[in-house]
C-alpha cells in the first residue's frame, strides 16, 4: 500500500501556532532535532508494508527523506483539493491502487509499527474508509494534557485519529463524501450532524453506540465504512496548538534518548 502525506498548512498571523511558524509550513516546525514531518517519513520508511511515499504540500527543496520512493506534489490550496490531487497522483503512480494510508503531517509521534498496524487492521475488511478513533481512556494515558475533543457515545469515548485508510478512487470523484468528511474531520459531534437531527439527538443524549453512528454516517455518504479503536494514542496526537507542540518536543525527545 502507498501512503500520501497532507503537509499543506502554514499557520497565519492571528492563527495558534503563527508565532512558532512565521510565516513557514506547519510541518516543518523543528520537534526535537528535525522537521515534524520527518518524524512521519521515518515511521513510513520504518513500515513493512508501505511501498511509495506521496507528500503534498512540500517539495524536494524540503531535503526530507525516506527510504521508500518519495514523491512530492505542491499545496492545491486546501485539505480537500490536496487529497484529490493526490489521489489522481497515486493512481498515476500505481495504476492497480485499491487503499491508500493518509497520514497528517503533525502527528510525530508514530512509528513504523503502528503504521502497519493501521493497515493491517483495515484490510481484514473490504470498506471505502476506515476511521481510526482512540478512547480517552488510552489518550489520558499516555498524554494526560493534550486536552482533546472527544466524542461521547452510549458504548465508548472517543477522539479522532489522523492516520486512516481509503479506498484510492474515492478521492477523485465523490466530492460531497470528501467534503464533508474533511469539514467534519475534527468534530466528532459535527460529524453526528451530517446524518441528520434524529442522530445528532441520539448523540446529544448518548443513546447511539459508535458502530451505530458510522452505519448512520455512511448511509448518509453512500459509502461503506468502519471506525477501528486504534490502541496507539500517537495516532490522535496531532500539534495544533503551542502547548501540544511542546508536548511533542519532549516526549519525542525523551524517546530519542532512550533508543
Amino acid at each position: 500500500m502507498d501512503a500520501m502525506v497532507t503537509a499543506g498548512g502554514t499557520p497565519q498571523p492571528g492563527e495558534l501556532l503563527y508565532e512558532s511558524t512565521k510565516g513557514k509550513p506547519k510541518a516543518m516546525l523543528d520537534v526535537a532535532g528535525k522537521p515534524m514531518i520527518q518524524w512521519i517519513l521515518d515511521a513510513l520508511s520504518n513500515s513493512k508494508i508501505v511501498e511509495r511515499v506521496l507528500v503534498i504540500g512540500l517539495g524536494p527543496e524540503s531535503n526530507l527523506t525516506c527510504t521508500k520512493p518519495l514523491f512530492f506534489l505542491p499545496n492545491q490550496g486546501g485539505m480537500l483539493d490536496n487529497i484529490k490531487a493526490g489521489m489522481t497522483k497515486e493512481i498515476e503512480l500505481n495504476p492497480a491502487s485499491h487503499h491508500t494510508l493518509i497520514v497528517s503531517s503533525d502527528i510525530p509521534g508514530i512509528t513504523g509499527e503502528m503504521v502497519d498496524w493501521a493497515i493491517n487492521t483495515a484490510m481484514q475488511t473490504d470498506e471505502d474508509g476506515y476511521y481510526n478513533v482512540i478512547t480517552r481512556q488510552v489518550m489520558e494515558a499516555r498524554f494526560p494534557g493534550s486536552r482533546r475533543s472527544y466524542g461521547r457515545f452510549k458504548d465508548i469515548e472517543v477522539c479522532g485519529g489522523d492516520m486512516n485508510v481509503f479506498r484510492t478512487m474515492t478521492g477523485t470523484g465523490q466530492d460531497d463524501i470528501w467534503e464533508a468528511l474533511v469539514g467534519t474531520r475534527k468534530s466528532v459531534l459535527r460529524q453526528a450532524a451530517l446524518v441528520g437531527f434524529d442522530t445528532l439527538f441520539l448523540f446529544l443524549i448518548r443513546q447511539i453506540t459508535l458502530e451505530d453512528a458510522v452505519k448512520r454516517v455512511c448511509k448518509r455518504l453512500n459509502m461503506k465504512g468502519r471506525a477501528i479503536v486504534c490502541p496507539y494514542a500517537e495516532v490522535g496526537m496531532d500539534v495544533d496548538k503551542p502547548f501540544q507542540l511542546e508536548i511533542m518536543r519532549a516526549y519525542l525527545s525523551k524517546a530519542t534518548a532512550a533508543a
